[in-house]
């Protein structure tokens, strides 16, 4: 669970909803399950939301509820205001989210709404409060991720380069530069999936 939030009028939850929980991959550990299963395994597209969907989908069965995955829309669910909202999310200086576990690793693989109105702890203090020398501000070459917003071009055209290779493989270099990204235990072949799927 990445973090849970008691929604408002301006959440966008379902009616009747108390509780909104939001998850995301567990590591060490989720990327050897994942490519272990049927979604992985079968060549068709999309493994990783199918995968979630038929997961988070069975566990709000369970609980009585409502599963919500970041691909449902247009108009789609509002999942950075609710990870904002949960106290475990922050914006960081590059305006990316990050966790307080996850750090710039964090991703949503979906939520469930409960009617139930469940107990939160106390949020976290923000990562970035304390960071030494913040490095996420320095990690990107063509400084995609610094200034008004993300420059996706700038990104693309730098992914098409010897030297974006590294990113391709490994992952983002901004993610990587975290200190709690780092000590999160993402794997790279995680990265690099996502990485070719952002750049095609």
């Amino acid at each position: 669970m990445f973090g849970a939030l008691h929604p408002d009028a301006g959440d966008d939850a379902p009616e009747g909803t108390g509780t909104i929980v939001l998850f995301g991959p567990a590591e060490p550990g989720f990327w050897p399950h994942l490519t272990a299963q049927p979604e992985w395994q079968d060549a068709q597209p999309d493994p990783v939301d199918r995968w979630s969907k038929r997961v988070l989908g069975a566990l709000a069965a369970r609980l009585g509820g409502t599963a919500i995955f970041p691909s449902d829309g247009p108009p789609y669910p509002p999942f950075f205001r609710w990870a904002l909202r949960s106290g475990r999310a922050w914006a960081s200086p590059v305006r990316i989210l990050v966790h307080d576990s996850a750090g710039l690793w964090v991703s949503y693989r979906g939520a469930i709404a409960i009617k139930g109105r469940l107990s939160l702890p106390p949020a976290p203090a923000c990562p970035c409060d304390t960071c030494v020398g913040k490095p996420c501000l320095d990690a990107c070459p063509p400084r995609a991720l610094v200034g008004e917003g993300y420059d996706v071009a700038a990104c693309h055209a730098f992914l098409d380069t010897p030297a974006g290779g590294n990113c391709l493989s490994g992952g983002c270099h901004v993610r990587r530069a975290c200190p709690v990204s780092q000590a999160y235990g993402r794997l790279p072949e995680q990265s690099e999936y996502h990485m070719r799927q952002f750049h095609r």
